[in-house]
This record gives structure tokens, C-alpha cells and sequence, in this order.
């Protein structure tokens, strides 16, 4: 299970793609560790969000309207995108809000937990403190790169990163002196200094094994750090970081390349606009009008709400992008009712957390923005089949709840008149609208990832503001605050996991994996087994984007080499990530679901294997057959 660095607090998640995160509830004041000094950060990263979006709107304008486009927008938008990045990793370490995995932390006893907790906010300062010099060099030489479009030195974009790490440290350090004892700050900072010293003492035996010093500098750092409950950004670039410095002569710098690379592309710049647009449809009540319109249309059926559960989170995911997001929305309005009808509980969680895993090929998809980043894909052609696979999938999901659905009670239920039916269409029908305009316009080209999420901000903001009783400014202020914080823990995660990734090639692995891949007997079809396999256990073990960020590098150059089209193995990549993640006892985005339903996790976690079967037969059938992803294309 993921949490926040605080184990007291609800594991949770604010529109983050796969992980979780413990937050405060929205409008609710969070304990800050630096009090009035966050203010100003939060302030400049909201003002950053304000003018990235203004700039992609004028620049949609200028574009369309006036057919000449602002020639560089693209760098202004790069250079303030990082920026955001980095203030949002500050405040996201402020929040409690970077995603880390807290299964085994969280079965710990309270004193070693604490002193655990102790520890890895020290490996957190370790890594930034050992990366600060690097940053600071890597700003320096880029000084001298000159911007083709602004005519500035790179130097002012690149400066985020350092300046981002200068902040981190200072959150880090007043929340170390905050929430840890006198005892637990000795020991572990002892702690972090023999484990430095011993790999340092150790550094001979890891020239003399050679490549096999991955898996204990590269592989096996990272699974401490995991298995400790450290972030998982700062897992990763810990393990690069010892791979590095313990096993080569190569600087830093290096680290700070690559992750300045993995948080930089400008595909990835619709990720924080989405996760407003999520905002916004929680602060709205989009989502719960699309609910209540399918509700008044089906709710007369034999697994009648189920469908419901199922065609809401089918749509509302087309406008948050969020599963959690997603979840959290449709869970309150159809669980009385469910339960008034004499489902169990345990099966509306059941088929709540495997509707997610659907729907989270719907666009906007965060995981499909990435993956398309990555591997190099186009995000249209993703986009188009991801709707289509959620569709297949939802068929799945459809038959497995009318079956468990043959003995529900339907005493007293009546068919919505008309009229009920006409009124809830016309008060969804502007929420309706805007999936819609997301696909349709990415998936047919018409605008870019980036370009649509802004126009769907605008229009939702204005459809909010006048049909679905506004949003307060203080509200907005808050949304653009917990976007930041998102968007900085999501990246974060992406740049250090590039670094990661360059390490692993560095060492071959890439070829070896390559070599034994091709060697496999029975050609695509095995190859796709192991596949399906590898990314069940990824999703259960770790998290979706470091795993895409990790093996799509590796991955996809040999399904390409065995025939397997790119989406194609995208779509059986990114579905048996999501399976994986809902899969108990150990996939996290299961204990999501009984958060949000309110139902103790041992109670639904034999129901939930009924319907995760539902979709692993939906996952061969698509991983067998191209054309259920590829044959609209």
C-alpha cells in the first residue's frame, strides 16, 4: 500500500495516475513544516500554472484563429513547466503528498516505524545534498547554451532544478527536526553513514564482479529504499545515484541530465493540466451529474447499477484522467443505492476497483501520456485504442456483475419517467460533452495532448462557473496548489527513473535482456506471456510510470523486432500494469478502493478475485487478438 511520509494519515491520493499518496482532505488545513515560508513557493507555483495554461490557450489561438503561431512558446512552456516540477516536488515533501509504497511500514510496530520513517528522510537529504553540486554544475555549463527562440541562456530554466533542491533540503530538514526525536535523528543519520561508508569500503569488490554490481548498487538499493518506505522518486535516483558513485568514474551531472530529460518533454505537459481538469470536476460536480443521468437511465435493470458504476467510470475517467478521481466520484452517489437493493458491499468495492482498471485507458490517460513520451508512440493513435479497449473491457466487467447480479432484489423499482430521465440529460449534457472533445480532438489531430487538456480546463471552469454553481477562489487557489504538489510528486518519479533507466543500459542489460527475449521458444506468444507476466508483478510490487519509465526502453525495441505493433503491446502493457496494481493483498490500488467504499480489505478480497478473472480473460483475448486495439487505427 502507498501512502504519504506521515503513516497517520489516509491512504490517499489526489488525481495521481497509479499511485497513492496520504493527504490532507480537501479545504482542510494541512500541518505545514515550514509554515509562512510555503506561502510564497505555493503562490509562484500557481502563478506558474496560470500562465503555462494562458500561454497554450494563446498559443491555440494564435495558432488557429489567427494562423500564426507564437514561434516560441514551446521553450517559454518548458522552461516554466520545470519550474513547476521542482516548487511542486517542495511542496509535495510540505504535504506529505510524494508517492511511496508503505506495505511493509505499515506492519511494523510504531517505534520501529518511527525510526524508519527517521531514516528515510535522511536517505531523502543524502541524495539531494550528494545531487546539489551536480546541479549547480549542470546550470553552469548550460549557461553557455543559448535558446533558439527566446535568445537566453539555458541557464535560467535549468536553475529550477537546483534552486527546487535547495528547497527540498530546507522542507526536509524542518521536517526531520519536527517529527523525529533526538534518539532516532542520531541513530539514523548513523545508520545512513555506515550504510555509505560500507559500499564505499566495497567499491573494489564491485569493480571485480562487474556488471553484476547492478543488482546490489542499482536494483538493490532501490528495493530498500522501497521496502523502508522512501519515496519513490528518491528511491530511484538513490539507486542510481550509489550505481554512480560506487561502481564508475562518471559525474553526477549525469544524473541531473537524465532526469532533466525524463521531466522535460513537452508531451508531458498536458499531465499537470490534466490533474487540474480532475480538480476541477471534483470541486464542480461534473462527474456526479453524468451518474445521476445514467442512474435515472438504467437503474431499472437487473445489474442495472452496476452498469451504471461501470458507464460512469467509463466517462468521468474521460474527464479526470484519475482513477482515484474517478472512484471517489462515483462511489457516493450509486452505493446507497446498490446496498438498498442487496448488494454486498465487498462486491460494490469489488467491481468499483476493477472498473478503474478499465477505464484507465480512457483519454485523458496519464499513464498513456507517459508511455507514449517514452516509448515514442503517437498519443492519438494510443488515445483511440485505449477507448476502445476500455470499451472491450467493459463488456467483460458487464457480463461478470449481470452474473452475479441473477439474484438481486428489484422489489420496488420503477423505470424513471421520461421527463426525470429528459432533466438529468440536459443538466449532464455540458459534462457530457467534454470526453467527448478531449478524444475527439486528440485522437483525429486536431490538437495536441497539451493543447486539449487546456481547452477542456477552460471550457470546464466556464461550464462549472455558470451551470454547476461555480467554484470559489479560494477553491481555484487550492486546486492549483494540489496540482502543483501532484505534478512535482508524479515527475519527480519520471526524471529519477530515467536516470535509473540510463543505468541499466550502461551495464548491457539492455542487450542481455534483448538476447534472452528473442531467445525465448514460440516466438511473440511467449514473449507477450512474459510480458503479461512481468508487468502483473511490476504493478502488485511497485508502481505503473517507474516501471513504463524503467522497461518500455527495453521493452518495446523487441516487440517491435517480433512483429508486435507498438500500441498494441502498449495496451497489454498498461492493462496488466493496472491488474496487477488492484490485485490483493499486495496491489495498492485495491486498498484504494476499500478506502473510498469504506469496507475492510479482508472482507472483499475474495469477491474481488471474480472479477479481476473477468479481466485477466479480457487481457489474453486482447494480448492474442491485435485487432481488438489496433484493428480501428
Amino acid at each position: 500500500m502507498t501512502d504519504s511520509l506521515n503513516p497517520d494519515l489516509p491512504a490517499l491520493d489526489i488525481h495521481a495516475p497509479t499511485a497513492v499518496a496520504g493527504v490532507d482532505e480537501p479545504g482542510v488545513a494541512h500541518r505545514s513544516s515550514l509554515g509562512v515560508l510555503m506561502r510564497p513557493i505555493e503562490a509562484i507555483s500557481a502563478v506558474l500554472l496560470i500562465g503555462l495554461i494562458g500561454l497554450v490557450l494563446a498559443s491555440v489561438f494564435w495558432r488557429y484563429a489567427l494562423g500564426s503561431p507564437i514561434t516560441s512558446a514551446d521553450e517559454i512552456a518548458s522552461f516554466m513547466f520545470l519550474w513547476i516540477v521542482m516548487f511542486g516536488s517542495v511542496i509535495a515533501i510540505d504535504r506529505n503528498e510524494h508517492l511511496r509504497l508503505a506495505l511493509l511500514l505499515n506492519a511494523m510496530r510504531p517505534r520501529v516505524r518511527q525510526l524508519l520513517e527517521a531514516i528515510g528522510l535522511v536517505i531523502m537529504a543524502a541524495f539531494l545534498g550528494a545531487l546539489l553540486p551536480a546541479a549547480i554544475e549542470h546550470t553552469y555549463f548550460e549557461g553557455d547554451v543559448i535558446s533558439p527562440g527566446l535568445e537566453i541562456s539555458m541557464a535560467w530554466r535549468i536553475a529550477g532544478i537546483p534552486l527546487g533542491i535547495v528547497l527540498m533540503l530546507i522542507a526536509l530538514a524542518a521536517k526531520f527536526l519536527r517529527e523525529t526525536g533526538v534518539r532516532d535523528m542520531l541513530i539514523s543519520l548513523a545508520a545512513v553513514a555506515a550504510a555509505v561508508a560500507v559500499l564505499w569500503l566495497m567499491t573494489p569488490v564491485f569493480a571485480q564482479i562487474g556488471k553484476a554490481n547492478i543488482l546490489v548498487l542499482l536494483v538493490g538499493v532501490i528495493a530498500v529504499c522501497l521496502a523502508i518506505g522512501v519515496p519513490i522518486g528518491f528511491c530511484f535516483g538513490s539507486g542510481a545515484l550509489a550505481f554512480l558513485l560506487f561502481s564508475t568514474k562518471l559525474p553526477l551531472t549525469v544524473i541531473v541530465g537524465r532526469m532533466d530529460e525524463g521531466m522535460s518533454s513537452l508531451i508531458l505537459l498536458s499531465v499537470p493540466v490534466f490533474v487540474l481538469l480532475g480538480c476541477i470536476l471534483d470541486a464542480t460536480g461534473m462527474g456526479k451529474a453524468i451518474v445521476d443521468f445514467l442512474g435515472s437511465l438504467l437503474g431499472h435493470v437487473r445489474a442495472g447499477m452496476s452498469y451504471v458504476m461501470l458507464g460512469s467510470l467509463y466517462l468521468v475517467s474521460g474527464i479526470s484522467g484519475s482513477k482515484v478521481s474517478d472512484m471517489a466520484t462515483v462511489a457516493p452517489a450509486l452505493f446507497p443505492e446498490m446496498k438498498r437493493r442487496g448488494n454486498k458491499p465487498e462486491e460494490m468495492v469489488a467491481l468499483l476497483g476493477t472498473g478503474a482498471i478499465m477505464a484507465d485507458t480512457v483519454p485523458p490517460s496519464i499513464v498513456l501520456i507517459v508511455i507514449g513520451s517514452v516509448a515514442g508512440i503517437s498519443i492519438s493513435a494510443l488515445f483511440a485504442s485505449g477507448f476502445i479497449v476500455a470499451l472491450f473491457l467493459l463488456i467483460m466487467l458487464a457480463i461478470a456483475a449481470r452474473w452475479k447480479a441473477r439474484s438481486e432484489n428489484l422489489a420496488g423499482v420503477r423505470r424513471a419517467p421520461m421527463k426525470v430521465i429528459g432533466k438529468a440529460l440536459l443538466f449532464a449534457a455540458p459534462a457530457l460533452v467534454l470526453p467527448f472533445l478531449v478524444r475527439g480532438a486528440v485522437t483525429e489531430g486536431v490538437a495536441t495532448a497539451t493543447e486539449v487538456s487546456t481547452i477542456a480546463v477552460l471550457y470546464a471552469g466556464i461550464a462549472g462557473m455558470l451551470l454547476y454553481g461555480g467554484i470559489a477562489l479560494r477553491d481555484i487557489y487550492r486546486m492549483l496548489i494540489e496540482t502543483a504538489a501532484m505534478t512535482g510528486a508524479i515527475l519527480l518519479i519520471l526524471g529519477t527513473a530515467s536516470a535509473a533507466a540510463w543505468a541499466l543500459t550502461q551495464t548491457g542489460f539492455a542487450l542481455y535482456l534483448a538476447e534472452v527475449m528473442k531467445g525465448l521458444p514460440g516466438g511473440w506468444i511467449v514473449f507477450m506471456a512474459v510480458t503479461v507476466v512481468t508487468f502483473l508483478l511490476l504493478g502488485c510490487l511497485l508502481e505503473g510510470l517507474p516501471a513504463i519509465v524503467l522497461l518500455a526502453p527495453l521493452m518495446f525495441p523487441i516487440a517491435k523486432d517480433l512483429g508486435i505493433h507498438s500500441v498494441h503491446y502498449a495496451m497489454v502493457v498498461v492493462v496488466a500494469m493496472n491488474i496487477g496494481l488492484f490485485a490483493p493483498p499486495v496491489g495498492i490500488g485495491y486498498y484504494i478502493a476499500c478506502s473510498i467504499g469504506k469496507v475492510e480489505p479482508d472482507a472483499a478480497m475474495k469477491t474481488v478475485w471474480f472479477y479481476l478473472g473477468a479481466l485477466v480473460l479480457g487481457l489474453v483475448a486482447i494480448a492474442l487478438v491485435p485487432a481488438i486495439s489496433i484493428g480501428l487505427l
